[in-house]
């Protein structure tokens, strides 16, 4: 599905999913109490806001080029940890929601592909859709930093773990390249088997 002849559905559908799933964070967050991404114009959804060279251009296209699918990430959004409520369990409420509204955008283009008939053109857009938002919902809730997964477990790890992880977050890029470095050299399966089993219990 994801080839160089379906560039002008993958392109759009990537980046309006990342600037949803970007405002999202940024919009949780604001609900519990932190204004720092409404001060710097996060609070939008405009992908514009929300692009990184690096994890939102160059790294979908030779993820494509290599392995078939796309690793989407984009800029983080700004977070001030001494604003939102709830300590790091408010951390991980704002961190667990990007992914989640992948999902549900993902579980509604699967139920109209599911339950309706249309068009072959809007079939594949609801399709790659479907497929673009469960990766992008699998892939960040790796519990592994910097990605959204890693915020959950971090509300529930003890210090010893908490402060490893914070360490590997330090790192920025460079530990979001080992991520894609280390499940392209030792393979997809966990991955693969969450991604095909929802897209089919999704588009049946």
């Amino acid at each position: 599905m994801f080839t160089a002849s379906n560039l002008i559905y993958l392109i759009p559908v990537i980046f309006i999913s990342l600037a949803i799933h970007e405002s999202v964070h940024a919009y949780v967050a604001h609900i519990l109490g932190d204004d720092t991404a409404q001060n710097l114009g996060r609070l939008s959804f405009n992908p514009l806001k929300h692009t990184d060279l690096y994890t939102t251009i160059i790294l979908p296209i030779v993820s494509i080029l290599l392995i078939g699918f796309p690793v989407l990430m984009a800029k983080p959004v700004p977070l001030n940890p001494f604003k939102i409520k709830f300590g790091e369990y408010g951390a991980a409420i704002v961190a667990v929601a990007g992914p989640l509204s992948n999902l549900l955008i993902a579980t509604i283009a699967g139920l109209l592909l599911r339950f309706f008939v249309f068009p072959y053109d809007i079939e594949k857009l609801l399709l790659i859709i479907t497929e673009i938002n469960v990766i992008y919902f699998v892939f960040n809730m790796i519990p592994f930093p910097p990605l959204d997964g890693s915020r959950l477990l971090y509300a529930l790890a003890p210090d010893g773990l908490q402060e490893v992880m914070t360490k590997i977050e330090s790192y920025g890029y460079l530990t979001i390249f080992a991520i894609f470095f280390i499940v392209y050299r030792f393979g997809f399966g966990p991955i693969d088997y969450f991604y095909i089993h929802i897209v089919s219990f999704l588009v049946g």
